[in-house]
């Protein structure tokens, strides 16, 4: 298995989260922070199903930020054989460690016997991650490390110690526990033993994710549970500063707001309304800068239909 020890500059991480931590929103957040605040981050899943990931699809996903902060490829599939060639794409696209999904709880993951759904049956999960972390090892020569990420357990937490004992023994060198089950999706109820009892099943360092909403909880997280690390997911929607902490004014949000509009919509692929949605995304959960008052505010920005209007409001605050 491979010896590599873990990129990280902080113990503060950015999540992997769909439809969000592509290359454009991710290096903006990047961007923000130094590698003391934001110690890494991952890509969104790329979904490994029918053929292995070739080595320019790869770099597709983790972009050209040149940023020092590192990023991570997270792969989400069922076929052993398939995800190690993706590993190995990984590897050679630039990847500075490769991570592996254990917690997608979405029905198209799911039907496919990937993500969450692979927790019903730690040897799997183990053989999963011992193909990757020793076709990485080979490929790399021991110096791409292997991670994962998982939920506290498929429709209970009974056996998250057993499945951090599996990712262990598969080789991993770091373990991501989203403290929800699979069955409870993202509820508002967290707790925060599930992470305490993972980490203390294994020697490998253990990343706390799940529940944490504010800045001051990413230590707190770590006290409580004694991870070595903590991950924020949602919370960086609505706060994109919160791992440093710092307080911004509304002129910075908004203007974040727009560079990420106008990065979008700059893209190959990109349009005005597909920008428009996107920034609707984040204004639903924006927490930052006192941007957006809740009430009556925050309705008439999220029902404005027409892009040229939002766009004129955002610039707007920029004063």
């Amino acid at each position: 298995m491979s010896s590599a020890s873990l990129p990280f500059t902080s113990p503060w991480l950015l999540a992997p989260m769909e439809g969000v931590t592509d290359p454009v929103y991710r290096g903006l957040v990047l961007g923000l922070h130094t590698p003391e605040n934001l110690g890494g981050a991952f890509t969104e899943f790329l979904r490994i199903s029918q053929r292995p990931a070739k080595v320019d699809e790869v770099t597709r996903h983790l972009g050209t930020d040149s940023s020092p902060i590192p990023v991570g490829l997270q792969l989400m599939g069922s076929d052993r054989v398939r995800m190690a060639e993706s590993a190995r794409s990984a590897v050679h696209a630039g990847a500075a460690l490769v991570d592996i999904n254990f917690g997608c709880p979405a029905k198209g993951a799911l039907k496919g016997s990937a993500g969450s759904s692979m927790l019903k049956d730690p040897d799997s999960v183990q053989a999963m991650v011992e193909a990757i972390a020793t076709a990485v090892a080979d490929e790399s020569g021991g110096r791409v490390p292997v991670t994962a990420k998982m939920r506290a357990g498929y429709n209970d937490a009974n056996s998250v110690a057993a499945l951090a004992k599996a990712v262990e023994q598969g080789g991993a060198k770091l373990l991501t526990v989203h403290c929800r089950t699979r069955a409870e999706g993202y509820c508002q109820e967290v707790d925060w033993t599930r992470l305490q009892t993972a980490a203390q099943a294994v020697s490998i360092p253990v990343c706390a994710n799940g529940g944490i909403e504010q800045h001051g909880d990413l230590e707190r997280a770590r006290i409580e549970t004694g991870c070595a690390y903590a991950m924020i997911g949602r919370a960086a929607l609505g706060n994109p500063w919160i791992f440093s902490g710092e307080s911004v004014s509304t002129g910075r949000c908004a203007r974040f707001l727009i560079d990420y509009w106008e990065a979008i919509a700059a893209s190959p692929k990109g349009t005005q309304r597909g920008a428009h949605g996107k920034i609707k995304q984040l204004l639903r959960i924006w927490t930052a800068g006192e941007l957006i008052p809740d009430g009556a505010a925050r309705s008439t920005w999220l029902r404005e239909n027409d892009p040229a209007t939002q766009l004129r409001r955002l610039y707007g605050l920029l004063a």
